[in-house]
């Protein structure tokens, strides 16, 4: 696949919040799942958004991916407001933001081959000739470690192991030679003898790729081998945030503290 040099924009958040339900433009009386968030991530850097369930890490990363539009607030990539984009720009940032989904099990078409799977965002993206496009596949499937590619191009989903599965649904977010990448909980369907790969996969695609990362979860361990910085949601809000080693290390948050001290204790001295 030909080098591309990333194209290096700035995420930031601003106010961010998304009420669901309600009355009027304000949403009066509606359930607030994202209550004034702002964060940004700067190019080629990997922030970790921690959280239990139910804290909004997921609506912010529907936002994020415009999948849904914050009910007030503003996202941008460099200065272009996403909630404001029309249908048709929409399509170059879907090309520029794309999601790596929590179920690998799920995210792929099961009667489709792993060859097509890669090769539609290829052609549909990046207008890459007939031609070319099975040797690009077989860039891809050895970029994210599944060789020899064509042992892999011509399987269908089932005949893959989780692990192998979330590696192609890797490969497909790299196809469009994106940005950023939003990972939605990426190993916690996976077997605990898995996860680490995947994670020493995105730790080194970023690294060599220049591809900003939002790695979303509810495990602090996970987060702590990718990402630079954390910021920890409760309950829709921003209750801390900083470099990795800093929050982990010294929390300034009781519910920070909370998470740390449900880590191994080995764990908490390494960091």
């Amino acid at each position: 696949m030909p080098a591309e040099p990333i194209r290096a924009q700035r995420l930031s958040l601003e106010s961010v919040t998304k009420v669901y339900g309600g009355r009027g433009r304000a949403r009066s009386g509606g359930k607030r799942a994202v209550d004034q968030v702002s964060f940004a991530i700067e190019p080629g850097t990997s922030l970790g958004l921690i959280g239990q369930s139910g804290s909004g890490k997921t609506t912010l990363a529907r936002m994020i991916t415009a999948i849904d539009r914050p009910t007030s607030g503003a996202i941008l990539l460099g200065d272009t407001r996403v909630d404001q984009l029309g249908r048709r720009d929409l399509r170059r940032y879907r090309r520029d933001v794309q999601f790596v989904f929590q179920d690998p099990y799920a995210a792929l078409n099961p009667a489709s081959r792993i060859g097509y799977i890669l090769g539609r965002p290829l052609a549909n993206y990046l207008n890459v000739p007939v031609g070319q496009v099975g040797g690009q596949v077989r860039e891809l499937l050895a970029k994210v470690g599944l060789t020899p590619p064509e042992q892999f191009e011509q399987k269908l989903p089932h005949q893959l192991s989780g692990g192998q599965r979330q590696r192609v649904v890797i490969a497909r977010a790299l196809a469009s030679r994106p940005r950023l990448i939003v990972a939605d909980e990426p190993v916690s369907m996976l077997d605990v003898s898995l996860r680490a790969g995947i994670l020493t996969l995105l730790r080194e695609l970023r690294e060599s790729d220049g591809i900003s990362l939002l790695y979303i979860t509810h495990d602090l361990l996970s987060a702590r081998a990718v990402a630079d910085e954390l910021v920890v949601l409760q309950d829709g809000r921003v209750v801390e945030r900083g470099p990795a080693r800093q929050v982990l290390q010294h929390p300034g948050h009781e519910y920070t503290r909370r998470l740390i001290e449900a880590l191994p204790q080995s764990v908490t001295r390494r960091s």
